[in-house]
């Protein structure tokens, strides 16, 4: 938080330090002259009373100034504090995919959301006020003790037996607070921790609203919302409740014990003083010393008060350092798993599935694919750079976060031109091998060659996912994500065509500003917009390899066939995962099947295997409308039918509901056995 002495933090620190400073010193003048106006006033003194009046009415301007620059400092201090740690923290974040591995990769965090907000914020501020709480107590105690030495002196007193009295019953309560204490820093950092928790839960509403609504999960979302608040509340009654008896103890030795002990303090100059020849002056005012006793009085009762208050800060200061302490651990512990991210270290519950591969070449053995040490996979793989521009994998396994091994190894070599079609059942490993291919997956075995970030001063590789990300911004940043316009030189008639190019250049001109219209892109567009407006991201910064993830389902066959041929004239190879094989296996060369046991086959893609793979996608269509028609039959069947099940079935035919099933044709779990035709309201 402080770099180094030649900083803006160093500079803020001394300007504290000496006005902490000068607030002491004007603590003990104030003292001081408070005591003089009681001693006039004692006197009957009235020219110097006046006098002392108008001297206490001066200080009183640059009191109040010292007292306000001690507060506007300390922001400033929090500000500069919370400026340093979040300019760590964000490059620590946003470097390295740091984002994505302690988010995907890593689970000990949970999310790093709060702590780069709140607590990045709270100890900034906790530093900042610990500071100001520590050092103006300690100049504090300083300064008042060496003028209450002073005019114990002054009155004739032993200089020794008071400051001892004080400071062993200080150090007895203090003991005594210290024993009594709660764990305040665990009980903060699980407070900071269960916020978090319900700031998830809230967090993760306003992001699926869309499917919580059609599901009608509103009931359910709001037991996981309840026992996220619940659970916190439980947890700050008990805080309050620690507190309860902690601050009763605090209150009765520092307001009661320590008010006793300094009026003792005081008393004893006063009461056991002789007249001699150092304290004869105390009677030269004609009243005895009256008044001059009365001064001391009065200003050893300001100095005290003064010491008191702020040895109380500073034992009070002590819940705030546990407090920060609580803050520090935490931002202590994201900065540390950003480290290990950034060194692919990573800790994560760890989910075998041998049966995935059970029907591959794993052998059934998991320890072969993946080593574990200390509850972790150790990362083994290779990854180098190519110079020709390739990608090859040699015997990479493809591997989940929860180290659930999906394909046992995988060895493929892809050339620049090289279009390649990736097809397989869902969760056989196509996308996992997209996020292996970027980098954002370790390789936990085998040797990774892929192009340099820029080859041959062009992107190596360009994600495009099924769902795009609309950033903020206006039009022109929607196409040329994740540059950003201010330091890219493209005119506006080559966006123009880029748009053109899928058949969103009215998107642009009907709009009065053009490129330049801000709006809530993910909103105001459609599915099939999105996609194309992701594409042309694709042309515009016209990657090596696009790794295209579905990334034209919601496109019509005629859009995507425009699309996949501007790609190819501008040069990128295709890396398809599609669904469409019927209208994109024309555009690609090669194809990489997953079978989604762990097998996995690469070969070229001719006619006949396209012919085969057209005639498997249209028996899988008829399968599904099959079944479509199935579950067709059910609904009519409970809607229309479910008086006929219950009334006649059951009381009529005297037969239960599995059995009334079967005379309509299906098994005991709906399963169709013959097709039905229901026409009207007629019997089947």
């Amino acid at each position: 938080m402080v770099p180094g002495w030649r900083t803006r933090e160093a500079g803020l620190l001394t300007c504290a330090t000496l006005t902490l400073l000068a607030r002491t010193f004007l603590s003990v003048y104030v003292a001081t002259l408070e005591g003089q106006i009681v001693k006039r006033i004692v006197l009957r003194d009235v020219r110097g009373f006046s006098l002392m009046l108008a001297r206490w009415f001066a200080i009183a301007l640059p009191a109040t100034f010292v007292n306000s620059a001690i507060r506007y400092l300390e922001g400033r201090l929090a500000l500069s504090f919370r400026g340093r740690l979040v300019e760590h923290a964000y490059k620590m974040y946003l470097s390295q995919q740091t984002y994505y591995r302690v988010a995907a990769l890593d689970t000990r965090l949970g999310g790093a959301e709060q702590r780069l907000t709140d607590d990045l914020s709270e100890l900034a501020g906790s530093v900042a006020h610990l500071y100001s709480s520590l050092t103006k107590p300690l100049l504090d105690c300083a300064l008042v003790g060496i003028a209450l030495i002073s005019f114990s002196a002054k009155m004739g007193a032993r200089s020794v037996q008071g400051p001892l009295l004080a400071s062993v019953v200080i150090a007895i309560t203090g003991q005594i607070l210290r024993l009594a204490s709660p764990k305040f820093g665990q009980l903060v950092a699980e407070e900071a921790s269960r916020r978090g928790r319900l700031r998830e839960a809230h967090a993760r509403i306003s992001a699926h609203a869309e499917e919580i609504a059609f599901y009608g999960g509103h009931c359910t979302e709001h037991r996981y919302l309840s026992t996220a608040y619940k659970s916190l509340v439980s947890h700050l009654r008990r805080v309050l409740a620690l507190k309860l008896w902690y601050v009763m103890l605090e209150q009765l030795l520092m307001k009661y014990v320590w008010s006793g002990t300094g009026l003792l303090v005081i008393a004893m100059p006063l009461l056991y003083t002789t007249v001699t020849s150092r304290t004869s002056s105390l009677t030269d005012d004609g009243d005895g010393g009256v008044s001059e006793r009365t001064r001391y009085l009065t200003t050893s009762k300001n100095l005290l008060s003064s010491g008191a208050d702020a040895v109380e800060r500073l034992m009070s200061s002590y819940k705030e350092l546990v407090a920060l302490a609580g803050y520090a651990a935490r931002v202590s512990e994201m900065f540390d798993v950003f480290k290990d991210a950034a060194l692919c270290k990573y800790r994560r519950n760890i989910v075998n599935s041998p049966t995935r591969i059970a029907n591959g070449n794993a052998n059934n053995a998991l320890e072969k694919i993946i080593e574990l040490k200390d509850g972790a996979a150790v990362i083994k793989g290779i990854v180098q750079e190519s110079t020709d521009g390739s990608i090859s994998l040699i015997d990479v396994p493809i591997v989940t976060p929860n180290c659930e091994v999906i394909v046992p190894r995988l060895s493929i070599h892809i050339k620049p031109g090289d279009h390649i079609l990736i097809t397989g059942p869902n969760g056989c490993g196509k996308s996992s091998l997209f996020r292996i291919i970027s980098g954002l997956w370790p390789v936990y075995g085998g040797t990774l060659i892929r192009p340099p970030e820029n080859y041959s001063g062009r992107p190596a590789l360009f994600y495009i996912p099924q769902k795009p990300y609309m950033t903020v911004g206006c039009l022109r940043d929607q196409i040329i994500y994740p540059a950003e316009s201010q330091t890219e030189d493209c005119s506006d008639e080559e966006l123009l065509k880029l748009l053109e190019d899928v058949d969103l250049r009215g998107l642009a001109e009907r709009e009065s500003e053009g490129l330049d219209t801000l709006g809530d892109w993910d909103s105001t567009l459609s599915g099939g917009e999105k996609q194309r407006l992701a594409m042309t991201r694709l042309f515009y910064h016209a990657p090596q390899y696009a790794l295209l993830d579905e990334c034209t389902s919601a496109v019509s066959l005629e859009a995507e066939g425009v699309i996949y041929e501007t790609a190819k004239k501008k040069g990128i190879t295709l890396l398809t995962i599609t669904h469409r094989v019927a209208s994109l296996a024309k555009y690609h060369k090669l194809l990489l099947r997953f079978d989604g046991e762990g097998g996995w086959a690469f070969g070229p893609l001719d006619t006949k295997t396209a012919t085969l793979l057209v005639n498997q996608a249209h028996e899988q269509n008829e399968q599904r409308e099959v079944k479509g028609n199935h579950y067709q039959i059910l609904h009519v069947c409970s809607g229309i039918s479910f008086c006929f099940i219950n009334t006649f079935a059951v009381r009529k035919i005297n037969r239960g509901p599995c059995e009334v099933l079967e005379s309509l044709g299906f098994d005991d779990f709906g399963n169709p056995q013959t097709m039905y035709s229901f026409k009207g309201t007629d019997d089947p």
